[in-house]
């Protein structure tokens, strides 16, 4: 049953198709509605593994890749500041800006199980496998005297499979997730690793 079931499963107009922020507008963004410095890491975490896949893995053109990284910045920005409203209030300040509506869609569909809706795209799919995963493997470097240098795939694997330690994560989530896509677990972790271990 979705939790913050948003009611519907279009969003955006057709013909703003191409209408995008600028990294900065994306980031002022955030800056104004996200005072938590952790999260803001994670949305940029996600933003950049987001980018890195469109590029390396879709062979995406540098302005669908920032239609992915803009999608990552801003899947959580208003958490925070409207925890029982969340995704719906920052689908409805996109729309108002007249943004591509595939972006308010993958934003939309993060999390089926808690909006209600599905991810449709391979950017939508993308968003929804990276998202808990990333957030999982950052809580996993922390606890390490090195971080990020030497974490290996199989301790991540092995503490997903630890229900006490990041208990918050869903494992339900990030199976369902994983199983929507053409790409293993164990290579996804490698890739998240890679891609977010310098993001600050």
């Amino acid at each position: 049953m979705a939790t913050h079931t948003l009611n519907r499963n279009s969003f955006g107009d057709p013909k703003n198709a191409g209408n995008l922020l600028s990294i900065e507008e994306a980031h002022e963004l955030l800056n104004e509605w996200v005072p938590n410095d952790r999260l803001r890491l994670h949305m940029k975490q996600v933003a950049a593994n987001m980018k890195a896949w469109a590029l390396e893995k879709e062979q995406a053109d540098e302005k669908t890749a920032l239609k992915w990284e803009l999608a990552g910045l801003l899947h959580d920005a208003d958490w925070e500041k409207y925890p029982d409203d969340h995704c719906r209030v920052i689908i409805e300040e996109l729309e108002k800006r007249n943004i591509d509506p595939e972006i308010i869609h993958c934003i939309a569909s993060h999390g089926p199980s808690y909006f209600g809706v599905e991810p449709i795209s391979k950017m939508d799919k993308m968003i929804y496998a990276i998202d808990e995963l990333s957030g999982f493997i950052h809580a996993a470097a922390l606890i390490r005297p090195t971080r990020y240098e030497g974490l290996e795939v199989k301790s991540v694997l092995k503490r997903l499979k630890t229900p006490s330690f990041a208990a918050q994560v869903s494992r339900d989530d990030i199976n369902d997730a994983v199983s929507r896509i053409d790409t293993p677990l164990e290579e996804l972790v490698q890739f998240i690793i890679d891609h977010q271990k310098d993001i600050s």
